[in-house]
């Protein structure tokens, strides 16, 4: 083989290598609806995914009605329950008629309703046809209402014993107080919905120019923005934006709760950073190497390894469209919890003063930049990156660019962004069954 041949084979061999590594094409356009459309071609298998994303997440509830805590999570969940004329038992009758799985979920900044079926023309037609009604023409039938606000109420109240979730719930009111981050629905605010309080919740926030509708799978580009209109036309004429105040930091604080558990949960942490902060990468990084990545964390080895304290403790940041949380959490005996807490501050604050170390950094970037592969591997798992690209305003180059920005990430990157958003004269700690 001649030098000419072998630099020829090289080119085309890197040039095989460079397009395995880029991410997926993201085509992006608004529909005549006014929903914002995230598209991904992908023929790989003959399946489409749909998801439709709207700003209708449990902080987007009034604070005229913040009594009814739990409105938007039953909005969501009763839209797949009765629509059209269709009960719930013939909307579950024909998804299994067709191999279509219907789904979603809410959380405090968006809810969501997805759809997988296959590409082929009877079954997709069907599956969207039945998505459509779900979207557009929710019934909210008032005895499922009363059924599945029983079963919420017992739910919370079976929660409200265990001490995990109470800690997590009382660590949401104290990292946010006076923000809607911070309201929990209870048995009484549960109580309090009526069936048109999930109707006014979904005519004010189920709007076409407040969805966003993100498409992958065995379909062109034209197909898709048939799906995304016909989705969205129909949908109530909801205002574009309700937008969400800022949540402020909270002062220092330490709650208590006595609980009979033989295990303290403690939790610490406080608001930080919103969805597309500049600092997510160093933060992401660096909380790698603190309490993210698991057994080489350094949180694991100094209070479990070296001192038994816990069998698992972690550490996370979650951005939000406000500022999320960044926590801290583990379990221990009640009568070491102040031992423990004491090594976890301890450990944090070395990590705010010094940062990592740079084997500990190489070895982070190599594991996020090495294992996001992994993370976008099938359809399921892109359609999840696809929604929150497009919901929070991500550039669509995010997917090619997590790998390279993490590797870019340096120490002072981190010991900067760190000292930045995690100060600890605004760190909350909540102890409950520590003595």
């Amino acid at each position: 083989m001649g030098a000419t041949t072998r630099l020829l084979c090289a080119c085309v061999l890197g040039l095989h290598a460079s397009l395995a590594l880029a991410g997926p094409k993201i085509e992006h356009w608004t529909a005549p609806s006014g929903a914002r459309v995230f598209f991904i071609e992908s023929r790989v298998v003959p399946i489409v995914d749909v998801q439709v994303d709207f700003a209708a997440g449990g902080a987007y509830v009034a604070e005229a009605t913040e009594d009814k805590a739990g409105v938007a999570g039953l909005t969501r969940s009763l839209l797949d329950m009765g629509a059209g004329e269709l009960d719930e038992e013939k909307i579950a009758d024909r998804l299994a008629d067709i191999g279509a799985r219907l789904g979603g979920g809410a959380d405090q900044d968006r809810a969501s309703v997805s759809l997988r079926t296959l590409s082929s023309a009877r079954e997709r037609e069907a599956a969207l046809a039945l998505m459509q009604m779900v979207l557009q023409q929710p019934a909210f039938p008032a005895a499922v209402l009363e059924r599945e606000k029983a079963r919420a109420i017992a739910g919370i109240r079976e929660a409200d014993t265990r001490p995990g979730s109470i800690a997590a719930k009382r660590f949401a009111r104290a990292l946010y107080p006076q923000h809607p981050y911070g309201r929990v629905p209870t048995a009484e605010s549960v109580a309090r919905i009526t069936r048109e309080d999930l109707i006014a919740f979904y005519r004010a926030h189920y709007g076409a120019r407040r969805a966003v509708v993100s498409i992958i799978g065995d379909l062109s580009r034209a197909e898709a923005e048939a799906i995304a209109q016909r989705l969205t036309a129909g949908l109530p004429d909801a205002p574009e934006k309700v937008s969400l105040p800022e949540a402020a930091l909270p002062l220092r604080d330490t709650v208590r709760v006595e609980h009979p558990a033989t295990q303290a949960h403690i939790q610490l942490g406080l608001p930080t950073v919103r969805r597309g902060d500049p600092d997510f990468f160093p933060l992401l990084v660096g909380n790698y190497i603190l309490g993210g990545g698991g057994f080489v964390s350094r949180l694991m080895k100094e209070v479990r390894e070296k001192r038994g304290y816990a069998y698992s403790v972690y550490s996370y940041f979650q951005p939000q469209r406000s500022r999320g949380p960044f926590q801290i959490g583990l379990q221990t005996k009640r009568e070491q919890a102040q031992a423990a807490l004491k090594v976890v501050e301890d450990v944090l604050a070395e990590f705010l003063a010094r940062g990592p170390t740079e084997e500990e950094l190489q070895a982070a970037r190599r594991n996020l930049a090495d294992g996001f592969p992994l993370r976008i591997d099938s359809n399921r798992k892109l359609i999840e990156f696809l929604s929150v690209i497009g919901f929070y305003d991500l550039p669509l180059t995010y997917l090619d660019d997590f790998p390279r920005k993490v590797e870019a990430v340096t120490a002072a990157e981190i010991r900067a962004a760190f000292r930045k958003h995690v100060r600890p004269e605004h760190m909350v700690t909540v102890i409950v069954a520590g003595e």
